[in-house]
């Protein structure tokens, strides 16, 4: 199986929150099958840099991103992203995961329980 890993996944071990340990444990348990969207790579990009968390950044686009894929939402697919939200209440952010996770058939991995309006449509681990 395929894994698009969510951003709090990645933010939950580099800012070492309550949930770390697990999401370590699923991180490594699943490196050969792991992706993550440009968009969640931006956003831990923004989150660590305004937390003068430069060197973690670092840290992590020279440890982890050579060891998981980096996959975009299609052209034609940002179309749908208002429809998207509308049709599940979910925010951008949320909503572009989903869309990225069906165009390429991958099950979305997270903590975020927003993610479970979707499940019906689309396959979510809760982490």
């Amino acid at each position: 199986m395929m894994y698009l890993f969510d951003t709090n996944i990645f933010l939950e071990i580099l800012l070492s929150q309550e949930k770390s340990a697990d999401c370590k444990k699923v991180l490594s348990d699943n490196l050969d099958d792991i992706f993550i969207t440009d968009f969640s790579l931006h956003s831990i990009g923004v989150i660590l840099f305004r937390f003068g968390r430069e060197a973690a950044f670092f840290n992590f686009v020279s440890d982890v991103l050579p060891k998981i894929e980096i996959i975009s939402l299609s052209k034609e697919s940002y179309s749908k992203l208002p429809e998207f939200k509308s049709e599940y209440n979910l925010d951008f952010d949320d909503s572009y995961q989903c869309l990225v996770a069906d165009e390429n058939g991958l099950t979305i991995v997270t903590l975020d329980k927003d993610f479970m309006r979707v499940e019906n449509d689309i396959e979510i681990k809760f982490v």
